[in-house]
């Protein structure tokens, strides 16, 4: 497999990529992550499952050609303002994403995967990338990482599951970053009532009330029983997930 860093290659050889492999753009988000947290929790996060699953492609036989972008740190997070955050409007995400896939496509790309990091992005990408090909000759594929299982582990907690800044964003980090976690992570009071963000009053809806993001101080749910080990466990089943992906949509839209 020959994977290569954008910023690391030259014009030449970034065309000569482009015929064949996969750019992959992973994106993030600066944010507050509770009080525990870094801001930078979903860039970092994104950029580690991206990594384990191109070192496990690394290991294979015949696998993509992939060019790894450099990650997009700014993400659309106005929910965050309250605390602190470096937000993009929708529409500012959406021309930056579509300015990218632009400026790859003139560079000679073919195929290119968004891979992303924060909740807040996961509609106005999918939107990029369809509105995209409709108007360029390229084949774009889109995802959020912790869509992205293997299926092979037990370890997580699928009722908070991604949530914000709790129980998994920070076994995640104990796993990846620990030093950038600050401990003891305190317990979360329980919040009554529950926000509506996520607990809908009807399956189905999508319902958002003033002022729910700083009512629960910036977090889902209690995040203080978080562990390392499971961490690590539930970051190799999202990387094999999306090493799985990846090796699919090579298939998928490798030319002919």
């Amino acid at each position: 497999m020959s994977q290569s860093r954008l910023t690391e290659l030259t014009w030449r050889e970034v065309r000569r990529a482009g015929e064949w492999g996969i750019a992959l753009l992973p994106i993030g988000s600066q944010e507050q992550h509770a009080g525990h947290l870094p801001m930078g929790t979903d860039t970092l996060l994104v950029e580690e499952v991206v990594d384990r699953a191109l070192g496990l492609l690394s290991r294979e036989a015949a696998a993509p050609e992939v060019v790894r972008l450099p990650a997009l740190p700014f993400g659309h997070s106005p929910h965050h303002l309250f605390a602190a955050a470096v937000s993009l409007s929708a529409a500012t995400l959406g021309a930056v994403l579509d300015d990218v896939l632009d400026s790859l496509v003139t560079s000679g790309h073919h195929r290119v995967m968004v891979v992303n990091g924060h909740g807040g992005n996961d509609e106005i990408m999918r939107l990029a990338v369809k509105r995209f090909a409709l108007r360029a000759r390229v084949t774009v594929a889109a995802c959020s990482y912790w869509t992205l299982t293997a299926g092979e582990e037990q370890a997580g907690r699928p009722d908070v599951t991604p949530g914000h800044a709790g129980w998994f964003e920070t076994s995640l980090m104990l796993a990846a970053h620990p030093r950038l976690v600050r401990t003891p992570v305190p317990a979360r009071a329980p919040v009554e009532p529950p926000p509506l963000f996520d607990n809908p009053p009807h399956p189905g809806l999508t319902v958002e009330r003033h002022g729910e993001w700083e009512r629960v101080d910036g977090a889902t749910d209690d995040a203080s029983g978080a562990d390392a080990v499971r961490g690590g466990l539930l970051l190799d089943d999202r990387a094999r997930g999306l090493a799985a992906a990846i090796r699919a949509f090579d298939t998928a839209s490798r030319p002919s």
